[in-house]
């Protein structure tokens, strides 16, 4: 059971003293108050200071082809079973555009510029705490497999300087730090990169809660990860810089098509009770309570018919891993990217640096444990269907269980099964000669939009003409409880909607911070308030009280770019309201519109009024109130005329939001020097690995080593595997991209015995085939007289059968 437990979502007793202790200290954490400002149009100022350039590297990506990489899309990491695809006579619950006849002719009307990237932004790997479960005892201890961001362009033939750029992270978010300090970047490149700006520029992540901590903009979320790591967001930011100058070197003529697949078994609701308070005429339009459709637009060069990528939006979190995962990887759509991509480039119908990437949609109640959540106490019940209690009355012991969870392995198992399920049905819209592609529609050209809008006590009209009012942000108590995914703490539970706290200690705990205004709780209700974050600026903002109000066109697709996690009936309410405006003026084609969360900033989560009132995660997390999902619907649509044709209008940014960067504390440790006089020496092979091995097998050796914080080694590896070939020679077969090979760094003894060890494991069962191998260490030593110096280990060679 206790390899279950996942972490909690919310802030922990360590975290609420950093609270406390921040508060008492003030300004002392604070760098500077000087931050670079945006001006009104979108621009950057000149003069920001220079970033640093990422090393330098071939224009196009090439990566490590795996021995079989068939068999990545076995049914499971345990049991390889073949890659096929698994099929569904399910329909649809929702479809989104008229289905077209299958591989339409391309014409040149239909041309576009398209261009895609790909770069590595995995940040550090040891010692600091883990992003997204906010459980400050889940401390990064190595890498399993590394994050990239995917950059992909679209630009009008004719006026090529009319462009979109999407970017999709392999991260837990793009918050406000990230976005700015990438806009930044780019107004600072030597490359010709001036075309992109607020207005043109989308970046999104795939969410994942098994990455470094880094990019967090507000108080409240650095609290638990222990403030704001500069290597991380720097590191994603020169990573996210690379994907778009490689995206932008290869800019050619090209199509787009899009088309989707359902994946009925890759996800479930986690909140049930608060989706059923919509309204049954409503819910009964669906065939299902989450979307399960994935959305894939297709990119084809015009040169040759190939394939050379797709951009698919899915829902399902990035929570397959659980808070007690201590390994670096980007969940599983960062595994389903390597995947596919692994698989379909070995394919003559697709380019050899085909790149695929998996974003997020409206996943906010959507979670990839689909065996539901259980008390893992020995009831053998299921937890409480309305709060997630279990039979003590608490949350602590309720955990989401994935696909494969009897494997006790922290969840790497059911990662690599929901990963599978979404890779497999994304190469089956691709190679099926069932798909039936809609061309998107070049000579309707491609728009964007982006500006800013403070949410606090802000009023306007619904859609429905109706008078309403949007909050300060704050969360509220069920925040507290966490999800089934990874549940909270003490005696909250979910759907806490009482304004009496059951515990009258918590109010008086965070009221000591500061109560919320009566304005502010008259505005908030239903939500009994917890953390008043939108009307805290001590030490700096606690909360986002300005959010991103953004969407893009391309052709007649529509992309929703929204800086809150979706509910499922938010996301799909939103769409209905931008498609029934969209047919105002697409007269011609019908509209096709899809979401995407989280974008451009992090605000938490958009519930539907409805289930807001029930005040389950979801809906505590909805910051600025009953009807913030109505706010952010009158926003857009009121907007839409940015988007259409022939436009070349722009809307002012508006108030910009606070830029923490320089303002945010940092309480990691910094790198100490490794320890020089140790023998037997750096890389140094502390544990052999056995001679030979059957497939199926870990093959692992023990390294001495250095931090890894030392040098996080962009576009390259901690780790590899190296087989002997026939000439006699040895070549690198599988690096750190690869799920299989997992590095794990620890410190050893105390003192002057103080050191460092790596372990290198390989775990064949995944992709191996029989031979002659070995496993190389390489890392960077840091001596307290010459700087850092580069370091590797051999282990001896190691043959491998077949079983």
């Amino acid at each position: 059971m206790v390899s279950l437990r996942p972490a909690s979502t919310a802030l922990r007793p360590c975290s609420l003293v950093w609270l406390l202790l921040v508060l008492c200290l003030g300004d002392a954490f604070a760098l500077s108050d000087q931050s670079p400002r945006n001006d009104q149009r979108g621009r950057l100022p000149n003069g920001l200071p220079p970033q640093s350039k990422p090393s330098s590297v071939p224009g196009n990506f090439q990566s490590v082809t795996p021995l079989n990489a068939e068999s990545i899309f076995a049914r499971s990491s345990v049991v390889p079973d073949g890659f096929a695809g698994t099929g569904s006579s399910r329909r649809p619950q929702e479809r989104t555009f008229k289905q077209q006849q299958p591989r339409p002719q391309p014409s040149r009307r239909n041309k576009f510029l398209i261009g895609i990237g790909k770069a590595d932004i995995t940040g550090p790997v040891s010692e600091l705490v883990m992003a997204g479960y906010a459980h400050d005892d889940q401390i990064a201890s190595g890498l399993r497999q590394r994050m990239y961001c995917r950059a992909f362009i679209i630009a009008d033939i004719n006026r090529p300087e009319e462009r979109l750029l999407y970017l999709v992270l392999d991260n837990i978010n793009s918050d406000t730090s990230i976005r700015t300090g990438l806009l930044e970047a780019l107004a600072n490149s030597d490359d010709d990169l001036s075309y992109y700006n607020q207005h043109n520029l989308a970046v999104s992540s795939v969410h994942s809660h098994s990455g470094p901590s880094t990019g967090w903009n507000y108080f409240l979320a650095q609290v638990p990860q222990s403030g704001f790591d500069r290597q991380g967001q720097q590191a994603v930011i020169d990573g996210a810089l690379l994907s778009i100058k490689r995206a932008q070197s290869g800019l050619q003529e090209g199509y787009l098509d899009l088309a989707e697949i359902d994946i009925p078994d890759a996800s479930v609701s986690r909140s049930l009770w608060a989706y059923l308070a919509n309204p049954v005429e409503e819910r009964a339009k669906y065939a299902r309570e989450i979307d399960t459709t994935m959305t894939g637009l297709r990119f084809r060069q015009a040169s040759d018919g190939k394939i050379k990528g797709i951009l698919t939006w899915f829902p399902v979190h990035g929570t397959s891993l659980y808070g007690n995962n201590t390994h670096i990887t980007g969940d599983n759509k960062g595994l389903a990217s390597w995947m596919l991509e692994q698989k379909l480039r070995q394919s003559p119908a697709f380019t050899k640096d085909f790149i695929g990437a998996f974003g997020q949609a409206n996943e906010a109640d959507v979670s990839p444990n689909t065996d539901g959540a259980w008390c893992e106490d020995g009831s053998g019940q299921q937890c409480n269907f309305t709060d997630s209690s279990c039979p003590d009355g608490l949350v602590t012991k309720c955990h989401g269980r994935g696909p494969m969870f009897r494997a006790m392995d922290l969840g790497v198992s059911s990662c690599h099964e929901i990963a599978r399920r979404q890779a497999v049905k994304a190469e089956e819209l691709l190679v099926s000669p069932r798909t039936r592609w809609t061309p998107i529609e070049a000579q309707l050209g491609v728009k964007g939009y982006h500006f800013y809008h403070d949410m606090a006590f802000w009023r306007f009209k619904t859609l429905e003409g109706r008078e309403a009012m949007t909050c300060p942000a704050a969360l509220g108590f069920s925040f507290a409880a966490g999800t089934t995914d990874g549940p909270g703490l003490f005696d909250f539970v979910q759907g806490d909607a009482n304004p009496v706290p059951k515990n009258p200690l918590w109010t008086f705990a965070f009221g000591l911070v500061k109560a919320a205004s009566r304005r502010q709780k008259i505005c908030q209700v239903p939500k009994p308030i917890l953390f008043n974050g939108g009307q805290l600026t001590a030490p700096y903002d606690w909360s986002p009280n300005i959010v991103d109000v953004a969407m893009f066109r391309i052709g007649q697709l529509f992309i929703i770019l929204s800086p809150s996690e979706l509910t499922t009936m938010s996301g799909r309410r939103w769409r209905e309201a931008i498609r029934k405006e969209a047919d105002k003026f697409m007269k011609r084609v019908r509209p096709i519109v899809v979401t995407a969360s989280p974008v451009n900033s992090y605000s938490h989560y958009l519930a539907t009024k409805e289930e807001y009132d029930i005040q389950r995660y979801e809906g505590a997390s909805t910051l600025f109130g009953r009807w913030q999902l109505d706010a952010y619907m009158n926003l857009s649509v009121s907007s839409m005329h940015y988007l259409v044709p022939g436009n070349q209008d722009l809307p002012e940014q508006g108030t910009l939001p606070p830029d923490n960067r320089r303002k945010s504390f940092n309480s990691n440790n910094p790198v100490p020097p490794d320890l020089e006089s140790r023998t037997p020496g750096y890389g140094a092979v502390l544990s052999q690995p056995k001679s030979r091995y059957v497939i199926g097998q870990n093959v692992q050796a023990t390294f001495q080593g250095a931090n890894p914080r030392n040098n996080l080694r962009l576009e390259d590896t901690y780790a590899a595997v190296e087989q002997l070939s026939k000439d006699g020679n040895w070549t690198r077969v599988r690096d750190d991209e690869d799920w299989f090979l997992v590095f794990t760094w620890r410190r050893t003894g105390r003192f002057l015995k103080r050191g460092e060890e790596v372990d290198i494991t390989w775990e064949t069962k995944g992709n191996a085939k029989p031979g002659i191998y070995r496993l190389k260490y390489y890392g960077d030593a840091k001596t307290r007289f010459q700087g850092l110096q580069p370091i590797e280990g051999t282990s001896k060679s190691f043959a491998l059968y077949a079983r």
